[in-house]
């Protein structure tokens, strides 16, 4: 019995020791393998890659185009991108041609190397730190970083070499892009040499400190674009690149180094990226699309390209010609100005006489000039920043340094200001000019008003002149004004076969439209007003000031107007399949818009609104979105329509107050209806009722139910409470492969549709919700829950705070 006992026990033993050593073996090469590291063991060759623990980044050899040998060492997104997309590579300059035998590991000197057959060094790390850590590994990071590091070491501060200091072509969320005034090192992008090259090519983007920081991108040592200074909230030329509730953009700046960088709140997937051709693209992957979508890009006008009208000089892209000079200055070279050669630019009306002082001049709606040569202050106030200028015969122009809170600290420049462009949203900036330029604005009101006094007291005879003059210009003959064709009658009444009834393609309060064909062949709309229309002269003329100066793709295109015979009547591009509201109210014809179709039409109106609210020449405000206003081109595109009751703000304004309240109901918001007060996130809420009707079908205004009396608006809300967000949903959109997309863009409608407008989104904003898969803010109950409800409850930061009494309401 004890000699069986003994060998039970010993055979347990060893049966234990077994299990043990295979567990510990187990351990150990499970550590030894981990799939984001590489060791002086467990190398990178041909074919085999390491992953970030979270399965975004990915690291391997690739050749970045079929029809060459070339081969890098690169990383890119992984995870659910199909095709590779590079976000930095270790040999860009230096590749092999033959992948055999190559591999990238940990050598005896700590470093990081990639190394051929033979063991000769195609590329390495330069950190001389690697020769005192025993244990050196690489590891590749959730922010797609390439840490070259001690074993034991994970601390950022300690690694030992990183990729995030040596970018290529891409800067990604938490990367820096500047300058480390201690060590000299500069922090930069650098362009591939074309698109299947990713040797560094003639572009640079970097974030340069000379003077007050700017970021400027380069073509060998030329500038050919910056963004302007940094005001505490964005680059001063780029408004797009702002603080919103999924990305955020900033600066650090002290005397020991001046870094630009951005943050994306989730976990969705961005970067920015240099191109070949030297554009800047912000792009981020929509998941539900398999795509790349360009959020913002530059270089995308004349008034992009560096210097365009030279010093003193200012780009206008919606205007002919682009380039002018600033109030007060003239061309330094007429002739050359003549042939739009605005290279020279422009010079001071009046020379400067410094001794006897000087003044200045504001003017606003600005992107800032290239701060190469100036001067700053973080504690100066305005006033101080003025005397400060003034006494120094060399400073040219001052403005604040911060435009929040009101506007904090100074900056000035000294020389001649380069690349000044008139840009919606833009600063204010003050410019020296001769003290005999300030006074000639009170000139010019002192010859009016004694103008106005001759007026007043001729004869009987002039007054009944000036009356009729005033009379023949209320036909308005914008000939002269805008650069815009005038149609005779007898053409339009040609091309519509004398307004035919069997031409008339829509028909409202203000009149008809009809479907032309001009001599040339083209299709066009003409806009009919009636005589009894409520659009008048005013709302006619406002359309007409507006949408001429308008020019973007999702704009429906004016092509010119008539005034003639008490006729007026505007000429727009044909739009073949009319407007939304035909298709997506109409059963039959709702087939024929899919998901994807629709989701590209409410982002195109998206897009208009962004140019609208921000990117245009003018700050437009439509206050009349509607499906009916939406036109549709051949492909399905939407284009926005209708700007007869538009309004324009100006400089960094976003709304306004009115006694004539006019719009839609259902569309309308509770603060413009109530108090008389629209802003952009009047158009904001528009576009949420808007995006509703689409997903399903459905209009707002009118809609019921027999278990409740609330509208759309309501029903959406009290689904999206239950959590049955579902039954919204047009059965026609029921697609499994759509859901998540179709149930994310009714919570952004949601957002747009919330009682009060500091709740609600902008459209940028709008637009990055639209477009990744960030975690979006909780929903609050929306503007009229119920058709009756039409109570304010806001703050006064938004609605007005007088018991304004809607004088006019009309709705359309």
């Amino acid at each position: 019995m004890g000699k069986v006992a003994c060998d039970t026990a010993e055979f347990l033993m060893e049966t234990f020791l077994l299990t043990l050593h295979i567990l510990l073996c187990g351990f150990v090469c499970s550590v030894s393998s981990a799939k984001d590291i590489i060791t002086a063991t467990d190398f990178l060759t041909d074919g085999k890659t390491i992953t970030s623990s979270d399965g975004s980044f990915e690291m391997g050899f690739f050749s970045p185009a079929s029809f060459t040998n070339n081969w890098y060492v690169g990383i890119w997104y992984k995870h659910n991108v199909p095709d590779k997309s590079v976000v930095w590579v270790a040999n860009r300059a230096n590749p092999f041609t033959n992948t055999s035998g190559v591999k990238l590991k940990i050598i005896d000197t700590g470093q990081l190397a990639l190394l051929t057959a033979d063991n000769k060094s195609i590329w390495s790390t330069n950190s001389s730190r690697s020769l005192a850590v025993k244990n050196t590994v690489a590891q590749l990071l959730n922010s797609g970083n390439l840490a070259v590091r001690d074993a034991s070491d994970t601390k950022p501060e300690n690694f030992l070499w990183q990729s995030f200091d040596y970018p290529t072509d891409t800067l990604l969320p938490g990367m820096k892009m500047g300058k480390n005034f201690v060590t000299g090192q500069e922090f930069y992008l650098s362009s591939w040499k074309k698109e299947s090259d990713p040797a560094p090519g003639e572009y640079t983007y970097r974030c340069d400190p000379t003077g007050y920081p700017q970021n400027v991108v380069r073509k060998g040592k030329v500038k050919v674009f910056n963004t302007g200074p940094w005001n505490g909230l964005r680059w001063s030329g780029v408004p797009g690149f702002i603080k919103n509730t999924i990305s955020t953009f900033k600066l650090d700046f002290d005397e020991k180094e001046a870094f630009y960088s951005f943050t994306i709140l989730g976990s969705v997937m961005s970067k920015l990226t240099i191109k070949s051709s030297g554009e800047l693209q912000i792009s981020m992957w929509v998941e539900n699309r398999q795509e790349w979508q360009d959020i913002l890009s530059t270089s995308v006008d004349t008034c992009d390209n560096y210097g365009t009208c030279g010093a003193y000089g200012s780009c206008n892209n919606t205007l002919t010609p682009s380039c002018s000079c600033l109030d007060t200055f003239v061309p330094k070279d007429p002739n050359n100005w003549a042939t739009k050669n605005w290279s020279s630019g422009c010079v001071r009306r009046k020379p400067l006489n410094c001794q006897n002082g000087d003044g200045f001049l504001k003017y606003s709606s600005i992107k800032l000039p290239d701060t190469q040569y100036s001067w700053f202050d973080v504690s100066m106030t305005l006033d101080e920043c003025k005397q400060a200028c003034l006494g120094n015969c060399s400073c040219m122009a001052y403005s604040n340094l911060d435009i929040r809170n009101g506007g904090t600290g100074c900056l000035l420049w000294y020389g001649d200001l380069i690349n000044i462009r008139e840009l919606p949203g833009g600063q204010d900036i003050y410019i020296r000019v001769a003290t005999s330029e300030l006074g000639s604005k009170k000139t010019k009101l002192l010859v009016l008003s004694l103008l106005l006094l001759i007026g007043v007291t001729v004869t009987g005879l002039t007054i009944g002149l000036y009356i009729w003059k005033k009379k023949k210009k209320r036909k308005m003959n914008l000939k002269d004004d805008l650069d815009l064709p005038l149609f005779a009658l007898s053409t339009l009444s040609k091309a519509s076969s004398n307004f035919s009834v069997k031409n008339k393609i829509g028909e409202g309060g203000f009149g008809s439209v009809y479907k032309g064909i001009l001599e040339g062949g083209q299709d066009i709309a003409i806009k009919r007003l009636s005589k009894s229309s409520s659009q008048g002269v005013n709302e006619f003329k406002n359309e007409v000031i507006f949408i001429a100066k308008l020019q973007h793709r999702n704009l429906v295109k004016l092509i010119g107007c008539c005034i003639a015979g008490g006729e007026k009547m505007l000429v727009y591009e044909y739009m073949c399949n009319k407007s939304l509201d035909l298709f997506i109210f109409d059963e039959r014809k709702s087939l024929l818009l899919n998901w994807p179709k629709r989701f590209n039409i409410i982002n195109g109106i998206a897009r208009g609104l962004l140019y609208l609210h921000q990117d245009s020449r003018l700050r437009i405000i439509h206050r009349d979105l509607k499906a009916s206003n939406i036109l549709l081109d051949a492909e399905m595109n939407p284009k926005i329509s209708d700007f007869g009751i538009a309004r324009s703000v100006i400089g960094n304004e976003t709304g306004a107050n009115t006694h004539h309240v006019v719009g839609t109901h259902g569309y309308m918001s509770p603060e413009y209806v109530v108090h008389g007060v629209f802003s952009v996130k009047s158009d904001v809420f528009s576009f949420g009722v808007l995006v509703l009707e689409i997903i399903s079908g459905r209009r707002n205004r009118g809609f019921a139910r027999e278990s409740h009396s609330i509208n759309l608006l309501g029903h959406v809300w009290k689904l999206y409470k239950e959590g049955r967000p579902l039954e919204l949903i047009d059965g026609d959109l029921m697609d499994s492969r759509y859901i998540s997309e179709l149930l994310r863009l009714i919570h952004v409608a949601l957002l747009c549709v919330q009682q009060c407008p500091e709740d609600r989104p902008d459209i940028p904003t709008v637009i990055l919700m639209l477009t990744n898969d960030a975690i979006l803010p909780q929903a609050k109950e929306p503007g009229f829950f119920t058709e009756s409800k039409v109570t304010s409850e806001c703050s006064t930061s938004m609605c007005s705070t007088n018991e304004i009494t809607v004088t006019l309401l009309e709705p359309r």
